[in-house]
């Protein structure tokens, strides 16, 4: 990942998330991060210019988390003057973060739901979707919070 983007990550999660991580720990004592296992499913189509996409977050536990921010980078050009639902902003051209909700161990956040448009009719789309920030948590399994999906512009869900 380029520094750019990473330093455009960074900023931009500070803006989704603004969540206070308050701890009990008292003088003397540390710390410990609690541990979460967020995850992002879903599904994706593009069909005439039309970017959708569906995704939902889960926490497989074992502790709660009081949100976490997802982003999805597309691998074409996005109009920006495009709405986002409640929870998401545009974080560059090709760049969406969205706050997932409260995520109860073993449970999910609210469905993130997407409809947009691309410059031009590509052919296919390369979207990328991943855990820009998790509280602080320690997640063990890294690998079911990010994803790669070829999707074809055939109007078929492609499901992550």
């Amino acid at each position: 990942m380029c520094l750019k983007r990473k330093a455009l990550l960074a900023g931009s999660a500070a803006v989704v998330m603004v969540v206070g991580l308050g701890t009990s720990a008292g003088a003397g004592e540390r710390a410990i991060a609690p541990e979460a296992d967020v995850a992002h499913h879903g599904h994706v189509s593009l069909a005439s210019g039309r970017l959708g996409v569906s995704l939902v977050s889960e926490n497989h536990g074992p502790s709660s988390l009081a949100n976490a921010t997802v982003w999805l980078s597309f691998s074409v050009r996005l109009p920006a003057a495009q709405a986002l639902p409640a929870g998401c902003l545009w974080a560059g051209d090709e760049l969406v973060l969205c706050a997932t909700g409260p995520l109860r161990a073993a449970g999910r956040g609210h469905r993130v739901t997407l409809d947009l448009r691309t410059v031009g009719t590509p052919d296919e789309v390369i979207v990328r979707v991943g855990t820009q920030w998790n509280g602080g948590a320690t997640d063990r399994n890294p690998d079911n919070n990010e994803h790669e999906v070829l999707v074809p512009a055939t109007g078929d869900r492609y499901v992550f």
